[in-house]
C-alpha cells in the first residue's frame, strides 16, 4: 500500500465505502481556531511557504527543539527561508508523529506536491509552492472555498474592537465568521499588572470606566451584546481546572478593589473571583442560547527559562494531571440548579480522564436537546490517530456518538483544514472495521447517516449559528 494513497487510514472496503459516500464531499464548520480575523478581513496573500505554514504553529517547533533545532530557527530572527530548511530537515525526525502526516497531506491537499519533504526536496518544495501562493486560490479567502468551508469561529477577547468581523461582513464572503468570546483575562485577578492593563482596554472597548466590581459586569454583558450583535454564539474558557469555589459578590468585589489598588491577591482569592465570574458567564451564555466550551486541563508555559526568554503560548507546554472532576460537577451543578447551564462543550487534554468526562457529560442532559452537555474532540496533544480513537470510543461506550458535533480546527494557521479529513478517515475506519467484524450493521443508511451527522450536521443543528444552513 502507497504513503498517504487514497485509501488512507482506510482498511476495509466498509471504511473506504462510508469515507467516499458520506463524509469526503461533506463541508467544514471550523466552530473553534485561533485564525486571526484580520487575516480574513484583508484576504491575506502569503508571501511564501514560511508565512502560510510556520509562522505560528507551536506543534513544529516543538518537534524542531526535540530535534535540536535552536530557537532563532524556531521563534527567533532567522529568515523565513532559514525556518523552512530547519523544519524540512526535522521532518524526516517525524516517523510516527501526526506531524508527519499533517505535513505531507496539507503538501498535497494545498500544493498537490506528493514528494516527501527533507533537506534534499526542501528548495524544490520552496519554489512550487511559493509560486502557487502567489494565486489568489491559496489566499485567506481562496482557501476557505477550496475546503467548503461554511462558517469559521475566531476566538477574540472582550477587550477587542471586532473591526476586523465588521469588515469581514461587509466584504461579502461566502463564509460565515464570527467572534468567540474568550474572557480569560478577566480571571487573572492574581497578575495585577496584565489584569489592570487589561480591565483598561475593556473599559475602552465597551465605553465604561471600570472603577468598581459592578461596572466590571457591566462592561462585560456590554461587550458579550456586542459579540452576540456581530454573530456570535459561542464561548470559550481555557482553564488548567475548572473553577467552582464559593463566592459572594461582596467577596469577589473586595478582591476586583484590592487587585485595582495593585495590591497582593492570594491563591485562594483568585480561585473565589473567578469561581464568581464563571457563573456569571455561563448565565449570560444562557440567557443568549450560546454554546460555552471549556478546555481543561493543560499545564501551560512550564518552562520558566522559555517564558522569561520568549513569551508565552509558543509550545512549551503539556497535558497537566490536576483532579477535575469535582471542580466541573459543582460548576454544571451550579448553573443547572438555577436553569441557566447553557449548551457545553468539555474538551478534555488528558487521555486518563476521558471517562470521567464522558460519563460526566451524562449528568447534565436535559431531556429536550439532544446532547446538550457534550464530551469535546480529542484536543492538542488528542488530536492524532491515537487520541481520535480513544474520544470516540469512550464517548460511544459513555454517551450517544450521534449527536457528537465532530472535529475542532483549534489552529492558528490555515493549512490546518486537512486535519478534517484526518478525522473523518479515522471515523469511518473506526465505523468500517466493526461493520467488517459484524458488530454493526451493513446499513449505509444508518451508519452513513452517522458519518454525515458527527461530520457536519450535526454541529450545523447545535450552534444555531447566523446564515449557516445545512440540515
Amino acid at each position: 500500500m502507497a504513503f498517504l494513497d487514497d485509501d488512507f487510514l482506510l482498511h476495509s472496503t466498509a471504511a473506504r465505502r462510508l469515507y467516499r459516500d458520506h463524509a469526503e464531499g461533506q463541508p467544514i464548520l471550523d466552530y473553534h481556531c485561533h485564525l486571526p480575523a484580520r487575516d480574513i478581513a484583508n484576504d491575506r496573500r502569503f508571501e511564501n511557504l514560511f508565512e502560510i505554514w510556520l509562522e505560528g504553529d507551536h506543534y513544529k517547533w516543538r518537534a524542531m527543539r526535540a530535534n535540536g533545532v535552536a530557537e532563532r530557527f524556531c521563534t527567533g530572527d532567522a529568515e523565513p527561508y532559514e525556518k523552512f530548511l530547519a523544519w524540512a530537515s526535522t521532518v524526516p525526525r517525524c516517523l510516527r508523529n501526526p506531524l508527519y502526516h499533517w505535513t505531507h497531506l496539507e503538501l498535497r491537499r494545498y500544493f498537490g506536491i506528493e514528494a516527501l519533504l527533507d533537506e534534499r526536496t526542501a528548495p524544490e518544495i520552496w519554489a512550487r509552492a511559493n509560486e502557487q501562493l502567489r494565486s489568489t486560490a491559496l489566499d485567506a479567502h481562496g482557501i476557505l472555498d477550496r475546503f467548503s468551508v461554511t462558517a469559521v469561529c475566531t476566538t477574540d477577547d472582550p477587550a477587542d474592537d471586532l473591526q476586523a468581523h465588521a469588515r469581514i461582513a461587509a466584504s461579502g464572503l461566502k463564509t460565515k465568521v464570527y467572534p468567540a468570546f474568550r474572557p480569560d483575562r478577566a480571571l487573572e485577578v492574581d497578575s495585577e499588572d496584565v489584569f489592570n492593563a487589561w480591565i483598561d482596554r475593556l473599559g475602552d472597548a465597551a465605553d465604561i470606566d471600570i472603577t468598581t466590581f459592578d461596572r466590571l459586569l457591566d462592561a462585560l454583558r456590554k461587550r458579550h451584546q456586542a459579540f452576540h450583535d456581530a454573530g456570535c454564539r459561542i464561548s470559550d474558557h481555557g482553564l488548567a481546572q475548572c473553577y467552582a469555589d464559593p463566592c459572594t459578590k461582596q467577596g469577589a468585589a473586595a478582591t476586583f478593589e484590592k487587585a485595582r489598588a495593585d495590591r497582593y491577591v492570594s491563591r485562594e482569592e483568585q480561585r473565589a473571583y473567578a469561581s464568581y465570574l464563571m457563573l456569571y458567564f455561563g448565565r449570560l451564555d444562557a440567557e443568549r442560547g450560546w454554546t460555552k466550551q471549556l478546555h481543561l486541563g493543560a499545564r501551560r508555559n512550564a518552562s520558566t527559562r522559555a517564558l522569561e526568554t520568549s513569551g508565552r503560548d509558543i509550545g512549551y507546554d503539556s497535558i497537566g494531571d490536576l483532579s477535575q472532576a469535582d471542580a466541573l460537577g459543582a460548576y454544571l451543578d451550579q448553573l443547572d440548579r438555577e436553569c441557566a447551564l447553557p449548551k457545553t462543550i468539555i474538551y478534555n487534554v488528558n487521555p486518563t480522564q476521558n471517562y470521567m468526562v464522558a460519563t460526566m457529560a451524562g449528568n447534565f442532559q436535559d431531556g429536550i436537546r439532544p446532547g446538550k452537555v457534550q464530551f469535546g474532540s480529542g484536543w492538542w496533544f488528542l488530536d492524532q490517530k491515537e487520541g481520535i480513537e480513544w474520544q470516540i470510543n469512550a464517548l460511544s461506550n459513555a454517551g450517544l456518538l450521534a449527536h457528537f458535533v465532530g472535529m475542532t480546527t483549534d489552529s492558528r494557521s490555515f493549512m490546518s483544514y486537512p486535519r478534517h479529513e484526518y478525522f473523518r478517515r479515522v471515523l469511518c475506519n473506526l465505523l468500517g472495521s466493526e461493520i467488517e467484524r459484524g458488530e454493526l450493521p451493513a446499513d449505509d443508511s444508518l451508519v452513513g447517516r452517522l458519518v454525515t451527522d458527527v461530520s457536519y450536521l450535526n454541529a450545523v443543528r447545535y450552534f444555531e449559528l447566523p446564515g449557516v444552513a445545512g440540515c
